[in-house]
């Protein structure tokens, strides 16, 4: 008999229940990700983690066009090396996603450790303090089994043994398996035997043969009597199985049921029984639980929420910002003002006020809302609450000291605190940040509306996107869509969404284009037609790429600290990505990659968009205002 806390004594049925939680774990077949942390740890918001932080962002990226990558990230003693491998019968797409999700188990599985590994079902990824790359390591192997046995495992073991040799010497010694893996079908009985090896390609061969044969030695030994096993080594890798694991569409629930019939019965009955009395000591402790909750709730539930709710009321605003103060105004955005705060606990957020008059009603402010609160990662502004108010609807976001990169890109003195090391560091978080949203966040989201004047600036210089009232949200294999009513920002605009308006991934991908040249040349592309006879800043840049005189348009304030090399390469990948037809741009994944290694070949750009004049009457003015050429913000034209 259980009672409700009282003067009685009250017997626990929490380890009782556990032990039966855990034993029927035990009978259930383990799963990745399976994985290995070191002891020795580091701080947070040290040198190495940032590292750590930025190496491993990058790598989802790099594995959409290679399987097999490593790299280091710092400098010494703070310098952090990585590498991942996707097994070779992987898709680039899945290899993405597989290292995507280890980056993730790794942050939760190994926090604050100097090294981990991390194998996922497809993949493994790797880092350290030390650098491991070229050496061999077989220590702290991993074996799982498939639960199921074979009916004559010393022939299985035979005939394993046997193939496993022959693959480990085909991966390791055949010039022409170039990635270090190999596969097999043999035939067992009335059954085919499929197996997979596979090495990281930073060993040298007589490595990859030396783990390949720990790998079959260890696995052989601890699982020769089991229908599959894999074996899990940081230099390499090992599968058997009785069903096709390496070819398309096959899965776990094609293996054969074991013959061993009474020991199936068994553990069917067991885990019947098992489950049958957890679930009725399940069912008590619930009981308990429910009338202390409800108590709780009453006493509790009110300041929780509150504390949790990212719902600001407008009269802590008001207190934030000295009833919108002027002195407090940051500056005037697309859709309102923006107003500094400082909030009861002391935290200085940027608060966007949404106009009255301001074209973004109740459903653009609501999807920036349920947009933002979604996205986490360090390219991206953090929303810190929200509001609405009768006719306010307000936006905190976290506060960022240096404004936005357009404040100190356009302006000739400002610039100067931006050297060469600076504005490629800005590109490749941008760069990031976009990558995020296309294809690493559990959305995939469409920006629509990149310019300097939405990139965030930290203390650090550190860049960070913002503004996602005019987002969109793709859902499965959408490719692109149409829309009649076009927003987003003269300069920016990619041609197919400004004439047709058609939009996708690769419209973000023009406007990051005409950010990076403006950030490498420190001029504007919108109103260039008004300082020289040509439709815009990206048409020159074309121009003069193909008379081979790129270095002219390099920012005076650059010449001290930018190699010419590395400012044609990076004006090379702007143009990339401002080309007309949107099918030419490469991805953001691809950019990325393109950004962080000078090894990548770059392909010829064709014409941009816009080089013959069409968008030039939307920039008219008068030529004694050249000096504060606005960016023009549209929301409702209707395409031709």
């Amino acid at each position: 008999m259980f009672y409700f806390p009282s003067d009685r004594k009250t017997i626990n049925p929490v380890p009782f229940l556990c032990f039966l939680i855990t034993l029927l774990c035990h009978l259930a077949d383990a799963a990745p990700p399976y994985w290995k942390c070191s002891n020795v740890s580091y701080t947070d918001n040290s040198r190495f983690h940032k590292n750590l932080a930025d190496l491993l962002i990058s790598l989802p990226s790099n594995a959409s066009v290679s399987k097999y990558y490593n790299t280091s990230t710092g400098n010494d003693p703070d310098r952090v090396y990585g590498l991942y491998m996707c097994f070779d019968y992987v898709a680039n797409e899945m290899c993405r996603r597989c290292i995507n999700t280890a980056q993730s188990d790794m942050q939760t599985l190994c926090p604050h450790s100097k090294e981990a590994v991390v194998w996922e079902d497809s993949c493994l990824l790797r880092y350290s303090n030390e650098n491991f790359f070229g050496r061999l390591n077989v220590r702290d192997n991993i074996a799982d089994e498939n639960s199921q046995n074979i009916s004559d495992p010393k022939k299985f073991k035979s005939v394993l043994n046997e193939t496993l040799n022959r693959l480990a010497k085909q991966a390791a010694y055949n010039l022409s398996a170039a990635e270090m893996h190999a596969t097999e079908e043999v035939a067992f009985e009335d059954k085919l035997i499929y197996a997979f090896v596979q090495c990281t390609t930073d060993l040298s061969r007589d490595y990859c043969d030396k783990c390949l044969v720990k790998a079959k030695e260890d696995v052989l030994t601890l699982y020769y009597f089991s229908v599959g096993a894999r074996l899990m080594s940081r230099s390499c890798y090992l599968r058997f199985e009785l069903y096709a694991f390496y070819t398309a569409g096959a899965s776990e629930a094609s293996v054969p049921r074991s013959p061993n019939k009474n020991g199936s019965r068994r553990k069917i009955l067991l885990i019947t029984i098992l489950t049958t009395v957890s679930a009725c000591l399940a069912i008590l402790l619930l009981g308990s639980c429910v009338y202390l909750a409800v108590r709780k709730r009453n006493k509790e539930g009110r300041n929780y929420r509150k504390a949790q709710d990212p719902y600001i009321s407008l009269a802590a605003i008001h207190a934030a910002t000295s009833n919108f103060s002027d002195s407090n105004k940051l500056g005037e955005g697309g859709f309102g003002p923006v107003y500094k705060g400082i909030l009861n606990d002391g935290m200085e957020v940027a608060i966007k006020r949404l106009s009255s008059l301001s074209e973004q009603g109740l459903e653009e402010f609501t999807n920036e809302v349920l947009l933002i609160m979604k996205l986490q990662h360090k390219n991206l502004v953090r929303l810190c609450g929200f509001c609405v108010e009768g006719e306010e609807k307000l936006l905190a976001y976290e506060f960022m000291p240096n404004s936005s990169l357009d404040v100190i890109l356009f302006d000739s003195k400002k610039r100067a605190r931006l050297d060469w090391s600076r504005r490629i560091s800005i590109i490749s978080g941008i760069a990031r940040g976009i990558l995020y949203l296309h294809e690493d966040s559990r959305l995939r989201i469409i920006h629509r509306d990149l310019k300097a004047s939405n990139i965030l600036l930290d203390n650090d210089m550190n860049p960070k996107i913002s503004d996602f009232g005019m987002a969109r949200i793709f859902v499965g294999s959408e490719g692109e869509a149409n829309t009649a009513t076009i927003v987003g920002t003269y300069g920016y605009m990619a041609p197919e969404y400004a004439m047709e308006g058609l939009y996708s991934v690769k419209s973000d991908v023009f406007a990051f284009g005409v950010l990076l040249i403006e950030i490498i040349t420190g001029r504007r592309n919108a109103g260039f037609h008004l300082i020289r006879r040509i439709p815009s800043l990206i048409a020159y840049a074309w121009q003069l790429w193909n008379e081979g005189n790129g270095l002219e348009l390099m920012d005076p304030l650059l010449v001290d600290s930018c190699d010419a090399d590395e400012f044609l390469r990076y004006l090379h990948i702007g143009l990339l990505c401002v080309q007309e037809d949107a099918d030419d741009r490469p991805t953001m994944s691809y950019v990325v990659v393109m950004l962080k290694s000078e090894t990548v070949a770059l392909g010829q750009p064709q014409k941009p968009a816009f080089s013959t004049g069409r968008f030039a009457d939307h920039y008219e003015m008068r030529a004694d205002h050249i000096s504060s050429i606005n960016e023009q913000s549209v929301s409702n034209v209707v395409p031709r």
